[in-house]
């Protein structure tokens, strides 16, 4: 592979990369490390990528194993702070209906994290990266229906703790 093919196959899922590390190391500046590691991988392995079928997929995949490392790093561990990600909403709402959609999505990402860690990660690459079933096939190795299972399964969840999250607040 050579550099303008590198440049037209895989710098543009750099920021889809960089939100994937963000999201699973929760750390912008680790996030930054995670991406550069990861397409210095990316570029050092460049003739592999011509035998991959999708080549973001692999990109991703490396990206994610990358911070699963950093995350079970010591050094990780000890640096690691508590601090949860910020989500906003925008558009032409009222005041009051970007507080309530902002606390629906705290309640909603709180509620993610009691997920287990298969889904949040299937919900993450389907809802959030907009990957389709084949792609998540790739990246994470699973069969399709085993995803589209999840999925469905990591829905029910969230609708229903949702439901009675929302039940209970108009109760209080």
């Amino acid at each position: 592979m050579e550099l303008e093919n590198f440049h037209n196959k895989v710098l543009p899922a750099k920021d889809r990369l960089y939100r994937v590390a963000y999201w699973m190391l929760k750390d912008s500046a680790e996030a930054e490390d995670v991406l550069q590691e990861g397409m210095l991988r990316l570029w050092l392995y460049r003739q592999k990528l011509l035998l991959c079928h999708n080549v973001e997929a692999f990109a991703i995949r490396t990206v994610r194993n990358l911070c699963l490392d950093r995350l079970k790093s010591k050094a990780y561990k000890n640096r690691q702070s508590l601090e949860g990600l910020e989500y906003s909403e925008s558009g032409a709402a009222s005041p009051h209906q970007q507080t309530e959609a902002a606390n629906h999505n705290d309640v909603l990402m709180r509620l993610m994290q009691t997920l287990p860690e298969q889904q949040q990660w299937l919900l993450r690459l389907r809802e959030v990266e907009e990957l389709s079933y084949e792609e998540i096939e790739e990246v994470t190795g699973m069969q399709v229906n085993a995803i589209r299972v999840a999925l469905s399964r990591a829905r029910k969840t969230l609708r229903e703790q949702f439901i009675k999250v929302s039940s209970y607040e108009k109760l209080g």
